[in-house]
């Protein structure tokens, strides 16, 4: 990184900015292609860019701790009915995979952590929110 792109202090790990919209950039760029992922987005997204920037947004604050994101995804993603459990491991195994593509080894691991995390998130959010309130937990 060069003096111009310093790391902000309280950054999760080596990463800019730029970098991040690249991989965001990259990403969706394979997902508007996704058999299963593409027709998903494209139910929802009218502007690809102004979508990957608030993405990138989101990435920006969850990495480099900027205030570069509002919003709920959660509530999002529960929202949109077209989005289901079993979408979570396809959008993380494309996003590993453009990860391992477009960054260092050490740093896709990093995000890819992260990544992992925020996904079995969202996706154990959607099945909890939207099973019924009368049935017991489904727990997997």
């Amino acid at each position: 990184m060069t003096d111009t792109q310093a790391q902000p202090p309280l950054a999760r790990f080596d990463i800019t900015a730029e970098q991040i919209s690249h991989v965001v950039a990259a990403f969706y760029a394979r997902v508007r292609q996704h058999p299963v992922l593409g027709p998903v987005f494209a139910t929802h997204v009218q502007d690809w860019p102004e979508h990957e920037e608030k993405i990138a947004g989101f990435w920006r604050n969850a990495i480099l701790r900027e205030r570069s994101y509002s919003g709920n995804p959660m509530r999002v993603h529960v929202s949109r009915e077209e989005v289901k459990a079993e979408h979570f491991p396809l959008w993380l195994e494309l996003f590993h995979d453009v990860l391992q593509t477009e960054l260092p080894e050490r740093t896709a691991r990093q995000w890819g952590a992260l990544a992992d995390r925020i996904g079995e998130g969202f996706r154990t959010g959607v099945v909890a929110m939207r099973q019924p309130k009368d049935q017991p937990p489904k727990l997997f």
